[in-house]
């Protein structure tokens, strides 16, 4: 089979890396995409490494035997813990992780001060440390650890007063200067935007990485000669790893809810 035909494999822990699906939907409309998230095993964030790392291999490489024709690991957790380890296992597969959107937002915002929304396993990994120490010279970079708020959009909470009273509470230690701009450093988060919003206010700028990852997965498959070139629209397939029917069925829902919004 020509493999140009074949999906390009997303992977999140649960239905957060729909928000990276779209960026890539926009980008590339003509592909086929396989998605799948291992919301049965989720949340990632608060899990050790060497368990992270375990899942994310297992799921890629379950991914890789339902025919993918490259992945993309739409999820900073998993990124940090096993994407190293991929591209040594798989040198060949055409696979790019996502980071926080450090980046853009220090060079639009020089010597402001950042906030970077993410799980709080992602802020203790090297990888998240190595991207902070490379800007934290050009801006005020302010880690925020949010543990429990992908559970919100797990749960397709994406407003309400408890979501509120959530992200009020977690803002209290960092507004007591003014901020610039925030990082959304998880996937699941800009699903959340609008409720972060509501409270930091409209003039803070917001960021996220996915359109980043969605260009370079598409510089990655043109160098390979992987596009498709398609102009019709592609398709789209949700999986997930919850043996429970009605489970299954209610997560791909989600993830259909969330793909149109």
């Amino acid at each position: 089979m020509d493999r140009k035909r074949l999906p390009i494999g997303v992977f999140d822990s649960g239905v957060g890396g729909v928000s990276v699906l779209r960026e890539l939907v926009k980008l590339m409309p003509g592909e086929k995409y396989l998605y799948f998230g291992d919301s049965q095993n989720a949340p990632y964030g608060t899990k050790g490494l060497e368990q992270v790392r375990q899942l994310t291999m297992k799921n890629i490489e379950n991914l890789l035997e339902q025919g993918v024709k490259s992945v993309v690991v739409a999820c900073n957790t998993a990124t940090s813990a096993a994407v190293a380890d991929l591209r040594k296992k798989y040198p060949d597969l055409p696979l790019v992780g996502i980071e926080p959107a450090i980046k853009p937002a220090v060079e639009q915002n020089p010597g402001g001060r950042i906030i970077v929304m993410a799980t709080p396993m992602t802020l203790r990994q090297e990888k998240f440390c190595r991207l902070m120490k490379r800007w934290e010279s050009q801006a005020q970079i302010v880690p925020l650890p949010c543990p429990g708020l992908m559970e919100y959009v797990e749960r397709d909470h994406l407003e309400g007063e408890d979501l509120q009273k959530y992200l009020t509470e977690l803002f209290w230690s960092v507004d007591h200067e003014p901020m610039d701009a925030i990082v959304l450093g998880c996937t699941h988060y800009p699903f959340a935007r609008t409720a972060i919003e509501q409270v930091v206010g409209r003039q803070v700028k917001i960021y996220d990485g996915g359109l980043g990852t969605a260009r370079e997965m598409k510089r990655r498959l043109q160098e390979a000669g992987l596009l498709t070139g398609n102009r019709e629209n592609g398709q789209v397939i949700f999986e997930n790893s919850f043996s429970n029917p009605d489970k299954k069925n209610r997560e791909r829902k989600l993830c259909e809810k969330l793909f149109a919004l």
